[in-house]
């Protein structure tokens, strides 16, 4: 089974893939193609193929649409396959890899191999509609032909990131330990997987670029650059940054992060006079077919047993490959001390906004980044891309840019923030809650309307469609009330962990107010936000959801808590199933407050199955 993330099936990318997904079901009707991809051209693409393609987009990407490796190496064990593959999308295979799999798969170890492309600046060929036949210039022409034709023009590309690489299907893991959250097609990732194989001998590793053609058609960097699903990206800002952060996860996951590898070490895979061989051009090592029931790394053939032109064969692979050698992973690999996104807080609006200017936004710290990443999770569940991360301090910046968040560093953001005693009630909770409302104010004025939603609140549903809904001049906001039978909107009863702001002149003028009336109390903001919004004591009250503040004449709705209920509300926290219950409710939210403390908060939130993200594999939970 062959898998890949490509990028978007349009123009010339359209062509050099089609053709080289053909050039992969051709070799074998046991082959099926499974393309990791969230780009709408995907479907179309892949149902032009039939049933042997297939789209998988629930997998996790970074906010720019580039997929995580881990997460596709994860979600490739859901499909049941004797050997699994992972390639690039324009990169041509010929039958020679289909015989290199077989011999492989007959093997009595656990294995992994891998191939280094072959980069061809032109490649004339292609395949009749049958896909049974290579043509040129409407000619048949036969596959060593056509070897012999590029064989004159590719160039060895070893260090490449756009290898093939392949494993059986066996009882061993490729590695010890976790595979990190390396960004696919960002470079490095395949040279740490098969360093750390090899480190961590639990599979047979061996090259097998001399009897796999895997031809590579056009330029790796600018083909990675194709997975960004925003044409507001310009190339500067979509470059270095993925690049550094997975050279950052190999230097300090696993080990070879302690030392480099060098592949003239590794054995390679040739066929001489027909018969394929494993050999070891440093240690004088040789191995063939009919010795597979020995430990492949162990056992040596002795000098008599090989024929001459088998040596000559063996010294040809040797001679090239000394040419070509000189990659490993230590050489293309520095321990990047600082990642930093190269986006301003300007261009992730414009990156991240839906259609209607509208972005979520949420605010954590290092104490909360899980929490953070299972709010995360669930709105990838939920299809919702238009949210913005705010951290709080620089281990949860360097955190989100790991994990492909949009992220920004708010630099008025208040400094010692305590890891456990940050919650309601103390004075690091009282420094930290104001920044959420300058924040906002901020891209209200930048003319995007902002839904601010605590990490720890949970999404049912997407709630943007019912609060769109409310008109201009309107601010939708959580209700704190707790009591059954009591007005929703009384006293000190706003939660400003969850409320939908317009970007409008009346919205922007009370928020102000709101910032400068918390800017001089001794209390967490969300005082300042009923005081000023509702008036003292709720002077400006009007009904049992409502109030208007009288200077601006913006209208405060206070949202159903049958649908945005908050911690304390009819006790569904307490309940045995508390999804069952906020589901036969019809909850769109459910808040995690009226509860003390982050230990307790996690510990429930946890223990209910409100969690979507798993802390060991940094993946989210399907």
């Amino acid at each position: 089974m062959l898998r890949r993330a490509p990028a978007p099936f349009t123009g010339s990318s359209r062509t050099k893939q089609s053709l080289a997904i053909r050039s992969w079901l051709a070799l074998s009707p046991q082959i099926s193609v499974i393309l990791f991809s969230q780009h709408h051209s995907a479907a179309s693409f892949a149902k032009s193929f039939g049933s042997r393609a297939l789209v998988e987009s629930d997998i996790d990407f970074t906010f720019l649409g580039v997929p995580f490796f881990h997460s596709m190496v994860a979600k490739s064990r859901a499909f049941k396959s004797d050997i699994y593959v992972f390639m690039d999308t324009e990169t041509i295979l010929l039958p020679d890899f289909v015989l290199a799999l077989n011999y492989a798969h007959n093997l009595d170890d656990d294995w992994l191999l891998f191939a280094s492309p072959r980069d061809v600046p032109n490649f004339p060929f292609y395949l009749d509609e049958d896909r049974k036949h290579w043509l040129k210039d409407g000619q048949r022409i036969r596959i060593q032909e056509l070897q012999d034709t590029l064989g004159s023009s590719w160039q060895w590309s070893c260090c490449d990131s756009r290898m093939v690489i392949a494993w059986n299907n066996g009882v061993m893991p490729l590695h010890h330990g976790v595979l990190p959250p390396f960004l696919y097609g960002k470079g490095v990732y395949n040279h740490w997987l098969i360093n750390e194989a090899l480190s961590s001998g639990l599979r047979f590793v061996f090259d097998a670029s001399w009897t796999i053609s895997n031809i590579a058609l056009g330029d790796s960097r600018r083909q990675s650059n194709h997975l960004v699903k925003s044409s507001n990206v310009s190339d500067i800002e979509k470059g270095s940054w993925e690049y550094d952060c997975n050279s950052h996860l190999a230097a300090v996951y696993g080990l070879s992060s302690l030392h480099g590898f060098n592949y003239s070490a590794v054995m390679k895979l040739v066929k001489c006079d027909g018969q394929y061989l494993l050999i070891n051009a440093t240690e004088d090592f040789l191995h063939t077919y009919a010795y597979k029931k020995k430990s492949l790394w162990k056992r040596h053939i002795p000098n008599c047993w090989r024929s001459k032109t088998t040596l000559a064969c063996v010294v040809r692979t040797i001679k090239t490959w000394n040419e070509t050698s000189g990659c490993s992973l230590k050489d293309g690999s520095v321990h990047t001390k600082t990642l930093k996104l190269s986006f301003s807080l300007e261009s992730l609006l414009a990156i991240t906004a839906d259609e209607n200017k509208t972005v979520v936004l949420t605010v954590a710290g290092y104490s909360y980044k899980d929490m953070l990443m299972s709010w995360v999770c669930r709105l990838r569940h939920l299809r919702i891309t238009n949210f913005l991360v705010s951290s709080l301090d620089y281990e949860t910046y360097q955190f989100s840019v790991m994990q492909g968040l949009p992220v920004f560093n708010d630099p008025s953001a208040p400094s010692n923030i305590s890891f456990n005693d940050c919650h309601f009630g103390t004075e690091c909770f009282q420094r930290v809650t104001k920044v959420k409302s300058r924040l906002v104010l901020k891209i209200l004025k930048l003319g995007y309307n902002v839904l601010l939603s605590d990490v720890d609140v949970y999404w049912f549903k997407n709630p943007l469609p019912l609060l769109s809904s409310f008109g201009p001049a309107t601010l939708a906001a959580q209700s704190d009330e707790y009591n059954q039978t009591r007005p929703i909107n009384l006293p000190r009863r706003l939660n400003s962990g969850f409320y939908f702001a317009r970007s409008d002149a009346p919205t922007i003028s009370a928020m102000g107010k709101v910032v400068r009336h918390a800017a001089t109390s001794g209390l967490t903001e969300q005082p300042s936000f009923y005081d000023t919004l509702c008036g003292e004591g709720g002077s400006t009250r009007k009904g049992d959801n409502r109030c208007v503040e009288p200077g601006t004449n913006l209208t405060v709705h206070f949202l159903d808590r049958n649908l945005f209920p908050n911690g304390a509300y009819l006790g569904l926290w307490e309940r045995k199933n508390v999804k069952s219950a906020c589901k036969k409710q019809g909850c769109l939210v459910l808040h995690n407050n009226w509860i003390s403390g982050r230990v307790k908060k996690l510990k429930r939130q946890v223990i209910s199955g409100l969690w979507d993200y798993d802390i060991t594999t940094r993946m989210c939970l399907v």
